[in-house]
């Protein structure tokens, strides 16, 4: 081959080459553009059919929610009641900063989508951060135009969202804008807009707030259930301290002005609320309102027209108020309030509940809410698990008093009375702290708490044995759910509110499925309850059967006594009902009735027996379900703890626990309230109370 034949040979490869090149860089710029032009055809069709996002009142016809009982009788409507609007004046500037430094940075900098703001919350995310890239603008959408599709994962929604806040920026201010965002926001209690919030929570102007009630304001739309200040204060302190950390960082704010607001408690003073879900029964239908927030948003609850049949007795929920009402009108003390809840057993339904004395003064659910010391009420939960690990209720135990249990922690009986040797029964009946104590070390905390949690009670109990005196605070609701256990034979069901729901449609949304689970064997269940049969017949809670003498029925419960008289409980159950009462101040203090330190004797157990009275009053006798006795070891079996030496004289004196008197009238076997000290091991808070 010539050299020029060569030469034109090498030449056609190059320039081969070079068209592959050009060929495949062309390929992909046709295929890029042919992408553009069908993503351009997929986003203009996402873009059609837009709501009017020049309006940020958007929404869909308001339609209430109806609430109706377990008779079909209509107890309560759930609407939005008002929603008044404000201009910036009216705002303090610290909600106003406050707002834009937490929520979106650079609002005043972008066009209504920030890329630097997405690319912040890719990184962060990225680190095991958590941080949001929506805007104020984009937020102010999605919870308006466009709130029938805010819970749509889609990339269509994001293009309509990202493309209206784009076009909303072009047509409004940005102090337009923000006011919009804070008049429609949701706070939490129902509350949208600043200025409703700051009614609800602080019961004055949005213009009013301090520094730190308005950080704790702009904290609580990240998540208005966790962050809100009437149910968990701590959360909300936390995340309103989150918020003056980004407005001292953003410079809006002072040092001093971070150091003082950051320690300041949350001080609430709740105003008038902005829903209306009060009813005929307000405690309960705002009971019902909480628990369909967890799985509806606000707008559904106040706007969508679900329909929410309960369980609510009306003839039992009137007798739980005749009942609360005519023992505190005996008492005649008219800041003593009492909570109730009762539980149908046959399939865990609340047949009534009563929060407090009244709602129109303190909406605070004392049923539900208020976890309150239930003392030797809880002694069921130790006697439940002692007879489970083979402790015959029959087996004798020194319940002399004092007891030290350890060397920094001396029990007393009430009056420092002792005992003797008394059997576990009749430790039960009299309510003996000592010997309790000893069978709460024999058979460990931990059992105690495991107990608890499988018969119903939800609340965080620690594993040590001085829980047993009812040192954690427990709400009336779960103390009813978790005795039911005892009258279903040990089957445990939760306590159950709501049986149904529909849409607007009549659509079936949710239906209540029973799950039932056997908590405790039958055997133990039925020999507990022979044992607080005692209780009632020859113990602490003779009371009952005075004011229940219309009702032929078994009966079983505890009483329970905190120190100084501050809360006082009764628990009981027949084989249809179980019944939670606590009488108590909402602000502990001692209780007095009729001039002495009040008891459950003359308070909460009249509430049980006239309740029962006046719903099972005439009514054919049942029984409980029978079982075999378990089976039990024999008494040497037990070592059960010796008292000890105290630390110091002065040490053991200075831990005695306070009693405080019963009634002069009082013949019958009484709780024993007492403070142990702080046993070994025990965390401070625990030697709040006993019984």
């Amino acid at each position: 081959m010539g050299v020029r034949t060569r030469r034109a040979h090498r030449h056609a490869q190059t320039h081969a080459f070079g068209f592959g090149v050009l060929g495949v860089f062309g390929f992909i710029g046709l295929l890029g553009i042919a992408l553009m032009v069908s993503l351009g055809s997929l986003m203009t069709f996402w873009l059609t059919d837009l709501p009017d996002y020049k309006s940020a009142d958007a929404y869909l016809v308001a339609e209430p929610t109806t609430v109706y009982d377990v008779k079909g009788n209509v107890i309560a409507n759930f609407y939005l009641q008002n929603r008044k609007s404000v201009t910036m004046e009216n705002v303090s500037p610290y909600v106003i900063k406050g707002t834009v430094d937490t929520e979106d940075i650079r609002f005043y900098k972008h066009n209504g989508v920030d890329p630097y703001g997405i690319m912040r919350a890719i990184f962060s995310n990225a680190s095991g951060g958590s941080e949001g890239a929506s805007t104020i603008t984009q937020q102010l959408v999605r919870n308006t135009v466009l709130s029938d599709e805010q819970f749509d994962k889609t990339v269509k929604r994001k293009v309509r969202e990202a493309y209206i806040a784009v076009e909303m920026e072009k047509t409004y201010t940005k102090d337009q804008i923000l006011m919009m965002y804070l008049n429609t926001i949701y706070y939490g209690q129902g509350a949208y807009g600043i200025e409703a919030a700051s009614i609800t929570y602080f019961n004055k102007h949005a213009n009013e707030l301090t520094l730190a009630e308005a950080a704790t304001l702009v904290g609580i739309p990240n998540s208005p259930t966790a962050y809100d200040p009437t149910v968990n204060p701590n959360d909300s302190k936390a995340r309103r301290n989150v918020v003056l950390k980004r407005m001292l960082k953003a410079g809006d704010i002072t040092q001093e002005e971070y150091d003082a607001a950051s320690q300041e408690d949350i001080t609430l003073n709740r105003g008038q609320s902005v829903t209306s879900e009060k009813g005929k029964y307000p405690y309960f239908t705002s009971y019902i309102a909480s628990l369909l927030s967890e799985d509806f948003d606000a707008k559904t609850i106040y706007q969508g027209g679900l329909k929410v049949y309960t369980t609510l007795d009306p003839d039992k929920q009137d007798a739980a108020e005749k009942a609360v009402q005519a023992q505190l009108d005996a008492i005649g003390n008219s800041e003593l309030e009492s909570a109730l809840v009762a539980i149908n057993n046959q399939n865990g339904y609340i047949d009534a509940m009563v929060g407090g004395r009244d709602y129109d003064t303190n909406q605070f659910n004392l049923a539900t809410q208020a976890r309150r010391q239930p003392g030797s009420s809880f002694k069921a939960f130790t006697l439940v698990a002692a007879i489970s690990q083979g402790l015959d209720p029959k087996t004798n135990l020194n319940c002399n008093s004092p007891v030290q249990v350890t060397p920094t922690w001396r029990v007393q009986n009430y009056g420092n009375t002792n005992y003797g040797t008394i059997s576990f029964a009749r430790a039960t009946e009299v309510s003996s702290n000592t010997g309790y104590v000893q069978v709460a070390q024999a058979i460990g905390g931990a059992t105690i708490s495991s107990t608890a949690k499988s018969m119903g009670i939800k609340v965080d109990i620690p594993s040590y044995a001085s829980i047993t005196l009812g040192t954690i605070g427990v709400p009336p609701l779960q103390m009813a759910e978790a005795y039911s256990t005892l009258a279903n034979n040990g089957i445990h069901r939760d306590a159950v509110a709501i049986t149904k729901i529909e849409d607007r449609n009549n659509n079936t949304v949710y239906e209540h499925k029973e799950q039932a689970t056997q908590a405790i064997s039958g055997e133990v269940a039925y020999a507990t309850t022979q044992v607080l049969q005692g209780v009632v017949n020859s113990g602490t809670a003779t009371a009952v059967r005075s004011y229940s003498r219309h009702v032929n029925q078994p009966i079983a419960g505890k009483t329970g006594t905190t120190e100084n008289a501050r809360d006082l409980w009764f628990v009981g159950y027949t084989p249809q009902t179980t019944v939670a009462v606590w009488t108590g101040f909402r602000e502990e203090k001692t209780i007095y009735v009729y001039g002495s330190a009040g008891h459950p004797s003359n308070t909460s157990c009249p509430i049980f027996g006239r309740y029962l009275d006046l719903t099972l009053g005439g009514v054919a006798r049942q029984e409980f379900t029978s079982s075999p006795a378990p089976s039990y070891k024999p008494s040497s079996a037990w070592a059960f703890a010796k008292s000890q030496k105290p630390e110091t004289p002065a040490q053991t004196t200075e831990e005695t626990p306070q009693t405080e008197q019963p009634e002069e009238e009082q013949t019958d076997p009484v709780d024993s309230p007492t403070t142990p000290a702080t046993p070994d091991n025990n965390p401070p808070d625990t030697a709040a109370a006993g019984d």
